[in-house]
């Protein structure tokens, strides 16, 4: 497959991208600044530089002619403020979102978060409210579409530990972390199961290895 990955330089794609080129994949990762090339070659991935936040439909459109998938993996990041969780987490989704539809690409995964689906509670940090209610608006957008073959992940808190190969995937986990590792992994077996099109599943570590993680939520 063609896969293209907005945020390509994130810490999760950059994951993705290695383990989708490891199986022969062809991938792109759309990245903001030229300096970013390097990581995302070495991860064996197409370096593809747009910008997000001010790139236009037909730009990037572009980059995802041919494409089989498209996953949105980009986030503003730490230390940004509320106005490009606005910016980025909601207003690129919905760009990437215009351009896979422009494009004819039809599946579409989304790495959102846990809690997105619910106001902040009281005393949340604002600029991490603001992160909930932007991927909470991104994921609206992207499941009203009837253009997209839509699948949402949201992860629980995110580790650096290495993989375990193990999870828990449903459409309510409760909360714990899990290791980027395994959300990338995780998303390699959703691009090939066209049975999770139109769920958004929870994804936390566990005890049942991955693909057989997603092959129940797929049956279930």
């Amino acid at each position: 497959m063609r896969i293209v990955i907005a945020g390509g330089h994130g810490q999760i794609a950059l994951r993705l991208e290695r383990l989708l080129a490891e199986r022969g994949d062809e991938v792109a990762g759309v990245i903001r600044r030229t300096e970013q090339a390097g990581d995302v070659l070495a991860a064996g991935a197409e370096p593809v530089v747009c910008d997000l936040e001010s790139a236009s439909v037909e730009d990037l459109a572009r980059h995802l002619a041919g494409a089989d998938a498209a996953v949105f993996a980009a986030g503003a990041g730490a230390g940004s403020g509320a106005a490009r969780k606005d910016t980025v987490d909601r207003g690129a989704a919905a760009l990437f979102a215009d351009a896979a539809e422009a494009a004819g690409v039809r599946r579409f995964l989304v790495v959102s978060s846990m809690g997105a689906d619910r106001e902040p509670p009281a005393g949340t940090d604002p600029v991490f409210a603001a992160y909930l209610r932007a991927k909470g608006a991104a994921d609206a957008d992207v499941r009203a579409r009837a253009g997209l073959d839509w699948t949402i992940l949201r992860p629980g808190r995110l580790t650096d530990d290495p993989g375990t190969g193990l999870v828990t995937l449903a459409d309510t986990t409760g909360r714990d972390d899990v290791t980027r590792d395994d959300v990338a992994a995780v998303l390699v077996e959703l691009l090939d199961e066209p049975r999770t099109i139109g769920r958004t599943l929870e994804l936390i570590g566990g005890n049942v290895p991955i693909p057989e993680a997603v092959r129940a939520v797929a049956a279930g």
